[in-house]
């Protein structure tokens, strides 16, 4: 840099995209304070991630050694038709961790004093020497650079880009989590350590397996993690699916154990009706279903003089690309490496903003249209 100052970034959002933009950042050297709005630890709500290069690249670059592996190996592409009958099967291996596994190891390698729960970001202020964030208790931080990394209802996005939110893309996806040892053998031998699919004209469910809630990938001791999407018009529709069991209406998920009791109910016995059997089980057996929402979003800028957008703040790909997290990784490290080989900070994000637009752009319209066409939507 051109002082000798350690220079220091304001990170708004503790989720994944934060911490992989904390621990680069911090890997050449900067002072980061990262402020997550909520006052609890984060939870698993995510559920599972197809483990990308990206990822593995942020941890590598960022010096974090996890204790054990990252994931679950799955070994075949399955795709079963509704009575559980195999249509085809290929080997293709590839791994599968989850949210709670990516968060716990990034979080343990950034100090504690560094990361600020129940921070509500109400307000930014730039000035020449860098960036002001204003919080709703009262209290402001200064930093050379803002980086929002809140995700797709970012606060950050909605002072430097107001009026500019995610779209619906006609369909949501309902989730859930179950226990290695809590589904029956008959069930487990159709689906064990495979990623399988059932595809039906517009609905795809899937499931693979990742490690358990602690982390372990002992056998006995994952999960299976399970997807269906489905299509819910705007409208009534979508408004019954996305309010939750206090009658609140939520904006773009319902986490687990907040299912209205009437969507649930509804939820399983649609599955019976339509779902191979080793997938009934799945969904069956699972306690807490969760559902979101799936949304499009595309910037057409990410940097703001000293403020930026990463991760889903800026770009919110479909998930039949995988490509969320490995997309946050790939923006906190091509951020570090930018603003470690120059003198010049603003030159450097505007290095890094080009390619990274680029590269979220293409992301972006390959999952619209991969999604679309799952979904059968625009036929």
């Amino acid at each position: 840099m051109s002082d000798q100052r350690m220079c220091k970034a304001l990170i708004i959002g503790g989720s994944l995209g934060g911490l992989f933009t904390a621990t680069a950042l911090r890997a050449i050297g900067w002072q980061v304070e990262v402020y997550e709005r909520s006052p609890a630890t984060l939870d698993s709500r995510g559920g599972g991630i197809v483990l990308q290069h990206e990822v593995i690249e942020a941890f590598k670059f960022s010096g974090i050694k996890p204790t054990q592996a990252l994931g679950v190996r799955s070994n075949h592409r399955t795709y079963l038709d509704r009575f559980g009958g195999i249509l085809h099967k290929q080997h293709a291996p590839q791994t599968q961790t989850s949210w709670n596994t990516l968060y716990s190891n990034l979080l343990n390698a950034l100090p504690e004093e560094n990361y600020h729960r129940g921070k509500k970001l109400i307000g930014l202020e730039q000035h020449e020497n860098g960036v002001t964030a204003n919080f709703e208790d009262g209290t402001t931080a200064d930093g050379d650079i803002l980086i929002g990394a809140d995700g797709g209802g970012s606060t950050v996005r909605s002072l430097v880009l107001p009026g500019v939110n995610p779209a619906y893309s006609g369909y949501v996806v309902w989730r859930g989590l179950l226990n290695e040892s809590d589904l029956p053998k008959a069930a487990k031998d159709q689906i064990y350590e495979d990623f399988v699919f059932q595809q039906d004209p517009e609905s795809l469910m899937l499931e693979y397996m990742v490690p358990g809630a602690d982390g372990s990938i002992a056998v006995g001791e994952r999960r299976f993690n399970w997807l269906w999407y489905l299509k819910a018009a705007p409208g009534a529709e979508l408004d019954a699916v996305m309010t939750d069991n206090m009658g609140r209406q939520r904006e773009s998920s319902i986490p687990p154990g907040a299912m209205a009791k009437s969507q649930d109910e509804a939820f399983r016995k649609m599955a019976g009706e339509r779902i191979n059997p080793a997938f009934l089980e799945l969904i069956q057996r699972t306690d807490e279903i969760f559902v979101q929402s799936i949304l499009d979003l595309k910037v057409a800028q990410m940097v703001f003089n000293r403020v930026i957008l990463v991760g889903d703040a800026a770009f919110i790909p479909r998930p039949h690309t995988a490509g969320s997290t490995a997309k946050a990784a790939a923006n906190a490290v091509t951020l570090a490496k930018v603003l470690a080989n120059r003198s010049n900070i603003d030159e450097g994000l505007r290095l890094w903003e080009k390619h990274q637009l680029n590269e979220g752009n293409i992301m972006s319209d390959w999952g619209i249209d991969m999604g679309n066409r799952i979904m059968g939507i625009g036929k």
